[in-house]
């Protein structure tokens, strides 16, 4: 599931804004190699002061599995002020209707479970997805990213090859570095959907994700026990502990969870 977190509401999502500044100082610093700042394990830069949008792909535990940062052009951004020898002398490119996407990095630890029939993951393409998508519903016509050969092909495998490039290919760390043009279309977003077998809205609502993160972090530990009395007396404790209705649905969740792990451990007594 993908959530999009701006200047906005990132004051509602700062675990999850941290989480997604270690992956990247994971992939970009220790992974590829790149010049970049890593500060208490972070690596956050210069664009990021700017309000940008930032793409995220979460678990079902909320954490981070993939992101991706998305600013707009006509301002500082990294292919015109960072990358520019990847231009070789062009000009940056400037729309109001083309933005940059970067920063684009999955969790492969994360993921790497992951039962795929492809060499590219599922995470990856919602990844996709989640920003063509973006990108199309704010009025942006066309993604303009700086990637390595390594992803170029990855968009090439998953049918989302990009429809032209800018400048040319450039040492960059432990790899080289380009910079490609996607155009944000239904015709392209079907195409990345039908490759990964995508179906329905990937998109997870703001308020939805606050309260899945709220209930994550109400959940009572675990018991060091499988004993079915031992668990139905652990999870009755809990109940008649529960301070609120919001307290008891979390405790009642997780036993209806564990439930269908251990399906004769757990009876229901409510």
């Amino acid at each position: 599931m993908i959530l999009t977190i701006d200047a906005l509401n990132m004051h509602r999502f700062p675990t999850i804004l941290e989480d997604m500044f270690q992956l990247r100082a994971r992939v970009f610093a220790g992974r590829l190699g790149w010049d970049v700042t890593i500060t208490d394990g972070k690596e956050i830069d210069q664009f990021d002061n700017m309000n940008p949008s930032y793409i995220v792909g979460l678990d079902d535990e909320m954490n981070v599995i993939s992101c991706a940062r998305v600013l707009q052009t006509m301002g500082p951004h990294m292919l015109a002020d960072v990358f520019d020898a990847i231009l070789d002398g062009e000009p940056p490119v400037r729309s109001p209707n083309i933005w940059e996407s970067t920063r684009f990095c999955v969790d492969t630890q994360r993921i790497k479970s992951e039962d795929s029939k492809t060499t590219v993951s599922k995470a990856t393409c919602e990844l996709m997805v989640g920003i063509l998508e973006y990108s199309k519903a704010a009025g942006i016509t066309d993604i303009i990213t700086v990637i390595d050969p390594v992803m170029d092909r990855v968009l090439k495998r998953s049918d989302n090859a990009p429809h032209g490039y800018v400048g040319k290919t450039v040492p960059m760390g432990k790899v080289s570095a380009l910079a490609a043009l996607l155009d944000c279309t239904d015709e392209r977003i079907g195409k990345v959907r039908a490759f990964a077998g995508i179906e329905g809205d990937v998109m997870l609502d703001e308020d939805a994700a606050v309260a899945k993160i709220e209930a994550l972090a109400m959940e009572p530990p675990m018991p060091g026990v499988t004993d079915p009395k031992e668990l139905q007396t652990y999870f009755d404790e809990q109940i008649a502990e529960a301070s609120s209705d919001k307290e008891r649905s979390a405790v009642l969740a997780l036993r209806s969870a564990l439930s269908m792990r251990l399906p004769s451990a757990l009876t229901a007594t409510i």
